[in-house]
């Protein structure tokens, strides 16, 4: 899962995106609504945590823009007011869910997994394929039963991988969305990162190598 941060508190925004991380999530932080709009142009989110009041371009005509495009992610939006009027404002901008500050980081990262499985197609709280089940909520993976200690990188591919549905996910289609902006495309991490986690799923392999084409589970 991508998510993007803009919060123009850069502490909370780079707090938010560590801990964010930590649940295996591949995550980006900006500061300003100019910003925000430039790296939504160039990358595919899952879900963008947008701050209302921004420098630069207003978190409420971010809002707009995103909708007005037609973006398929989800936006969750945080504001210091908490008011209803302000809740009914900040959805009708079209906003998918509304967190006042100052707020519990669970319940933030709560918010986010609930709004990452109201995707398109919608998704499963906890996913299963192949013996695999991996409940993104609690951070657990499980083969036939057996508990799997797996590594942020390892689960977000896996994750990646079992929302694809038995589809083919390329391997930047996986740098993409398991990996932040800092990653460097011209390193095999993709690659070392599958052939690590195959180990740990075990056997039988369930990863399959399509030449060409990518990774599939």
């Amino acid at each position: 899962m991508r998510v993007l941060v803009v919060e123009d508190e850069q502490v909370l925004a780079d707090a938010v995106a560590v801990g964010l991380r930590r649940e295996s999530m591949a995550v980006d932080a900006v500061y300003d609504g100019d910003t925000a709009l430039e790296y939504l142009w160039v990358n595919d989110y899952d879900v963008v945590v947008l701050d209302r009041d921004l420098p630069g371009i207003h978190g409420d005509e971010v809002a707009r823009t995103l909708v007005r495009d037609g973006f398929p992610g989800r936006i969750l939006m945080l504001t210091a007011s908490d008011g209803v009027e302000d809740k009914v404002e900040g959805l009708g901008l079209g906003a998918d869910d509304y967190l006042a500050k100052p707020f519990a980081f669970a319940e933030l990262i709560a918010r986010v997994h609930a709004l990452a499985r109201r995707a398109t197609p919608p998704l499963p709280p906890v996913l299963e394929r192949h013996g695999i089940t991996l409940d993104p909520a609690n951070h657990t993976v499980h083969r036939d039963g057996r508990a799997l200690s797996l590594t942020p990188k390892e689960f977000a591919v896996l994750q990646v991988l079992m929302r694809a549905q038995g589809t083919v996910v390329s391997a930047e289609g996986l740098l993409e969305k398991a990996w932040d902006e800092n990653a460097d495309p011209f390193t095999n991490v993709v690659r070392v990162t599958v052939m690590t986690l195959r180990k740990k799923l075990g056997e039988p392999s369930v990863i399959r190598t399509v030449p060409g084409a990518g990774y599939q589970l």
